[in-house]
């Protein structure tokens, strides 16, 4: 988007009067929208367009009105408490831009990049996992809910057909079980989703956890967030195996904060379908149409598609018996890669008469 497109938006926002300038600068957006930092007058927000198209190889296209559901999401949510989320400053509903106000990394720093560097903790997780089930506790069996947040289409276009659907069809040996995840997903109506709980849109604040990027909500099945979030903590251990002690320690503290507070149905049923549809989820991460940017090495790739559909076939519905697997498969595979180093070592000092 460019500058001049921006400029009538903002003025429907009510954050620019005529005759006023204003500077923008492009942020990190992600592949589904343009993000601005906007600043009018010193003051400074961020300024966000949904995109059509998002930015993959594969043709990735989602309705731009989603827009309105996170605005939505983002109002309810700050209405539970005001400091999980962005303060919604103004939209135009028109071109399906939005603003909110603008949270500096200095006081607020992004809980992925935090992860990269191995600053994994689980008293940060724990307080997340509380937030999360809070929300789908105020949200669970509202009828009026519901109808708000009807954004069927928007999930099924994000998140069922590219993640799942979309890795069904290369995996012919466990599509039935895929597709079956698909369907019951769908038709889940039980509580308020944010569909995107991902580390990149978690900053980590002086009040705790703060949720961006909610264009994905829809209502559905509140278990689906927690699997999302989860399968990126069991990514980073291939990623950054010295940390994987750390994440796994993370990866409990979340999910037993979470189901403390889940008080609209039982345990069981709720960690089985986080236990199937984080094992469907570490699959579309390889093979999906939004592929993980940081796990490129073929041998990367092959070990998680080895790991997730063996957890599709035995059908595990405890998050410690998967956890404990996961777990046992990385230590095996380090084993085996210190083994093979050290032999290549001596290999290569036979070779050099050392």
């Amino acid at each position: 988007m460019c500058l001049t497109a921006l400029e009538p938006s903002l003025r429907v926002m009510g954050l620019l009067a005529p005759g006023e300038s204003f500077t923008a600068e492009p942020l990190a957006g992600g592949i589904s929208c343009d993000v601005y930092l906007v600043t009018v007058r010193g003051r400074s927000y961020c300024v966000k367009a949904a995109l059509p198209k998002l930015r993959v190889a594969a043709d990735w296209r989602a309705p731009a009105d989603r827009s309105h559901a996170e605005v939505a999401w983002m109002k309810l949510v700050g209405g539970i408490d005001p400091d999980w989320v962005p303060m919604v400053l103004g939209e135009d509903r028109a071109h399906h831009i939005f603003a909110m106000e603008y949270l500096p990394p200095e006081t607020h720093r992004n809980w992925k990049a935090e992860l990269a560097a191995g600053h994994a903790d689980p008293a940060f997780a724990a307080e997340l996992g509380d937030r999360l089930a809070r929300i789908h506790s105020e949200t669970a069996g509202r009828e009026d809910i519901a109808r708000d947040f009807r954004n069927g289409v928007h999930f099924h276009a994000l998140r069922v057909d590219a993640y799942l659907l979309h890795t069904a069809a290369k995996h012919a040996d466990v599509a039935p079980i895929i597709k079956g995840m698909a369907r019951n997903l769908s038709a889940a109506h039980i509580a308020l989703m944010h569909g995107d709980i991902s580390p990149k849109n978690i900053l980590m604040g002086p009040q705790g956890p703060v949720f961006l990027d909610a264009e994905t909500c829809s209502y559905g099945d509140p278990a689906f967030d927690l699997a999302f979030c989860l399968n990126h903590l069991l990514l980073k251990s291939v990623w950054h195996p010295a940390h994987a002690a750390a994440y796994a320690a993370t990866f409990t503290s979340l999910a037993r904060a979470y189901f403390k507070g889940a008080s609209w149905e039982h345990r069981a049923g709720l960690e089985r379908r986080v236990s199937g549809l984080l094992s469907v989820l570490l699959l579309a991460r390889i093979d999906g149409k939004s592929p993980v940017e940081y796990l490129t090495a073929p041998s990367d790739q092959i070990f998680v598609r080895e790991q997730a559909k063996a957890f599709l076939k035995d059908g595990i519905g405890h998050l410690d018996a998967l956890l404990e697997r996961w777990t046992e498969a990385l230590n095996a595979r380090q084993i085996e890669a210190d083994s093979k180093g050290r032999e290549e070592c001596a290999i290569s000092q036979r070779s050099s008469g050392g």
